[in-house]
């Protein structure tokens, strides 16, 4: 008689809700939810401020959120919008520093998350100019219009993603987006801060 065979059955992975459920029972299970997701977290922090904060941003961030994990609601689903709102939090301690990098996007044109990006000798001439006059027009914002300006240009989340993240009402996250676009959409002669992010952040 011969052995039955052995299937090995791949686990489908658990959804972000499942996983901080699973997590208060079995704290390693957040390591998951790290792995999924700090590569974002991160990238979006070093655009606000630069690498070096950016990582402490990022550990921050996910110990606040395991600290936090018996307040998530489930019925969110998704984790990101709420792990994007710890994130801004303490970005927003970083306030100046956030300036000053955009200041220093404007003069000099150079962001390192992108550098070497473009191969042709024209697109990062066209590149450096809407970053020097992004950098510039970031600089300007409220916090509270940079956030969800950069929420939906840079990271696209939805209207009601970016109302989870920072806890404020879908009609303030529109009437924020849109005061930012028409400033930066001024500073870029005219062309959506939306559109013209993408040169800003490819990469």
């Amino acid at each position: 008689m011969t052995a039955p065979s052995r299937v090995e059955r791949r686990q489908e992975p658990l959804g972000d809700s499942a996983l901080v459920q699973a997590s208060q029972t079995d704290p390693q299970r957040f390591a998951e939810l790290y792995d999924r997701h700090a590569p974002d977290i991160h990238r979006y922090a070093a655009r606000r401020l630069g690498d070096s904060a950016a990582d402490d941003v990022v550990a921050e961030t996910f110990l606040v959120a395991f600290r936090r994990r018996d307040r998530f609601d489930p019925s969110r689903g998704a984790a990101r919008p709420w792990l994007y709102g710890i994130a801004g939090n303490l970005i927003a301690g970083h306030r100046r520093s956030e300036v000053e990098h955009y200041r220093l996007l404007a003069k000099t044109a150079i962001d390192p998350l992108v550098e070497g990006d473009h191969d042709r000798a024209d697109s990062r001439v066209a590149a450096a100019a809407v970053t020097r006059r992004l950098g510039a027009a970031l600089a300007r914002l409220s916090k509270g219009d940079r956030d969800v300006l950069l929420l939906v240009a840079w990271e696209s989340l939805t209207y009601d993603e970016v109302a989870q993240a920072l806890e404020i009402p879908i009609g303030t996250v529109r009437s924020r987006l849109n005061r930012a676009r028409k400033k930066v959409r001024k500073a870029l002669g005219g062309v959506d801060p939306t559109a013209a992010s993408e040169e800003f952040t490819r990469g």
